[in-house]
């Protein structure tokens, strides 16, 4: 899972094998993310945080939303699927996809590597212009 704002990547979570994204798995990770913004943004995150994430269930859910209102998060209405409009998708994951595609990985440390390497090397200008879109 990938968190990220105008500037960079906030946070990644690799889901170990075997796990599940559930509520709880996903309301540790929101946790994680707000102590990263309070790091990051010091006084802007007491204002609240725009925040906008897909439709999985696990996102969904009273608890979810219970943990998203109490960190101050602000969620904004999700549109109906469109490829155009998934910025995960087509922001940050198409180009990694063209970036790792026929390449070859022995672990899975391998592929953590290549995609932070790729997402690292990408400008603050790669982010904002994906939220602008």
């Amino acid at each position: 899972m990938v968190f990220w704002d105008q500037d960079s990547i906030l946070l990644i979570d690799y889901l170990p094998k075997g796990q599940t994204i559930n509520t709880e798995y996903y309301s540790s990770l929101l946790v994680r993310l707000k102590d990263i913004l309070k790091e990051k943004h010091r006084r802007n995150v007491t204002k609240g945080v725009l925040y906008l994430q897909d439709n999985a269930l696990a996102y969904q859910t009273l608890a979810t939303r219970k943990k998203l209102a109490y960190l101050g998060f602000q969620c904004l209405d999700y549109p109906p699927y469109s490829v155009d409009l998934s910025l995960s998708d087509c922001r940050l994951f198409l180009g990694l996809k063209e970036r790792l595609k026929g390449r070859h990985f022995l672990s899975d440390a391998e592929v953590i590597a290549a995609v932070e390497t790729w997402l690292d090397g990408q400008p603050s200008e790669f982010f904002l212009s994906g939220l602008q879109s």
